[in-house]
């Protein structure tokens, strides 16, 4: 089992940033690939962000590349999405998650196994 304890969420204004931040515990070592994915009200869970075992890879949504930032430190077993150029569409809960299989990133939600309780983000207009 993986346990995954999203933070960092919060209310902001639209232009503005934050750093969300996913700490991983127990079976660390089942981990590959790590993802972002969101869920805004009335909405379908969707695609965020993943990023690679190494962390050399990434891939993002159309809707927020170039905004958005993943990254991780294997080490501290621990991914981040820096946000910024925030929109008040993407307004949403934010879902950590990774993937015991998947080494490379991927957008498929099937991919991944653990997920977290979620992040609320508010984006003010």
């Amino acid at each position: 089992q993986v346990q995954l304890v999203e933070s960092g969420g919060g209310l902001v204004q639209a232009g503005g940033s934050l750093r969300l931040s996913c700490a991983a515990s127990g079976r660390t070592s089942s981990i590959r690939a790590m993802g972002w994915f969101r869920q805004a009200p009335g909405k379908e869970r969707e695609f965020v962000t993943s990023i690679s075992s190494s962390g050399s890879s990434t891939y993002y949504a159309d809707s927020v590349k170039g905004r958005f930032t993943v990254s991780r430190d294997n080490a501290k077993n621990t991914v981040y999405l820096q946000m910024d150029t925030l929109k008040p569409d993407d307004t949403a809960v934010y879902y950590c998650t990774v993937s015991p299989l998947y080494t490379g990133p991927t957008s498929l939600a099937s991919a991944y196994y653990y997920w977290g309780q979620g992040t609320s983000v508010i984006i003010s207009s």
